[in-house]
């Protein structure tokens, strides 16, 4: 009997866990294939734990772990070194997954020999009024637009991919490149697929391998989120001297120049209003480079509320005009955070040699 193992990281997950165990149990395998399911636990102090070993004890299959680094890397290296599979599928807690999940991971890798396969990222919103929110930040998540092309959030794609969500891979794949770098409290996967990449490694997403993520449900917890991703991405830059993608660089590269502009315009402002004397730059040539500095903000700002309400138009279009009033804050969250967190990356990555512990808490 062949064994595929389930590797999942967790930390206070109490409401959500023993759902999430009843969905994995019930995935159906190709004959001549046994499932087991490492579960390693970050130390919760929520009850999660108590209901996790709670189901180990109902189904042996499961296998609770503990994880005393607690962020999501450690996790998955516990559970690596403990897999007894020649197969390894990387599933998380907040997501549902089709009943053939893990079987279509089998197929695609079978079909394809790459050396990590996974699905497109599906996102969903609750319905109701009360999830109209979600559902807004879902839409834009999974618009092309708004995350600059990335083919992991299309839905249809089949073929190679720079990265893909979760994952899964023959054992092998851990034994070439090793595994996540604990290092990394974000985009540890992003790195690893990263580094499979400059090995020479094949990644495939296959429209067959379905699941449906649940995001955030308000604005300001994605503000959060992306900053964070934002963030740890430098990191993984400065790493490899390479970025994964150009989508990665925009954000902090638009944030950074707007930034750099209203710095400017408040210093010349200052400048004009004080009527300081520097020789040979008169008052006047301050106060044209003000409205110079002045039109290029506002010309930024335009261009960008401009594209963004373009975005809303077509996002609410297709997915309920209802989402309109909450499609700008929640793009401006995803865009802004990032670009504000990569902008604090690169000066912790580049000035400081080292993450700021502020960053190490995961949020949700």
């Amino acid at each position: 009997m062949r064994v595929v193992s389930v590797i999942v990281p967790c930390r206070h997950e109490r409401d959500h866990i023993e759902a999430f165990c009843r969905s994995v149990a019930a995935q159906t395998l190709p004959e001549g294939w046994a499932l087991e399911v490492l579960v390693a636990d970050g130390q919760s102090e929520d009850g999660t734990r108590e209901r996790l070993a709670a189901w180990c004890l109902s189904d042996p299959r499961f296998i609770m772990l503990d994880n005393p680094g607690r962020i999501v890397s450690c996790g998955l290296n516990r559970c690596i070194e403990r897999a007894r599979g020649e197969f390894i599928v990387r599933l998380d807690v907040h997501t549902v997954y089709a009943p053939d999940y893990i079987a279509q991971c089998l197929a695609t890798w079978q079909a394809t020999g790459a050396d990590n396969v996974g699905g497109p990222w599906r996102a969903e919103g609750a319905s109701g009024a009360q999830g109209t929110v979600q559902r807004a930040i879902a839409a834009a998540f999974q618009s092309r637009w708004v995350a600059g092309g990335a083919l992991s959030r299309d839905l249809a794609y089949e073929g190679e991919v720079d990265t893909v969500y979760l994952g899964s891979w023959p054992r092998q794949t851990f034994e070439r490149f090793g595994g996540f770098d604990e290092t990394l409290v974000r985009n540890q996967d992003d790195e690893h697929n990263l580094r499979l990449h400059r090995g020479g490694g094949r990644i495939w997403q296959s429209a067959r391998i379905r699941s449906t993520y649940f995001p955030r449900a308000s604005t300001a917890d994605v503000f959060r989120q992306y900053r964070q991703y934002g963030y740890w991405k430098p990191f993984v830059m400065k790493k490899h001297g390479q970025a994964a993608a150009w989508r990665h660089l925009i954000p902090g590269v638009f944030v950074g120049v707007l930034n750099l502009l209203l710095v400017l315009l408040f210093v010349l402002t200052l400048w004009a209003s004080w009527g300081l004397d520097l020789g040979a730059i008169d008052q006047h040539a301050v106060a044209r480079a003000a409205w110079v500095v002045l039109a290029l903000c506002a010309a930024q700002v335009l261009l960008y509320a401009g594209a963004v309400a373009a975005v809303c138009l077509l996002i609410a279009r297709r997915q309920g005009m209802d989402l309109l009033p909450h499609l700008p804050g929640v793009i401006a969250a995803y865009h802004f955070g990032y670009g504000l967190g990569s902008i604090r990356g690169w000066f912790d990555a580049l000035a400081r040699g080292r993450p700021d512990p502020a960053f190490g808490r995961l949020t949700r």
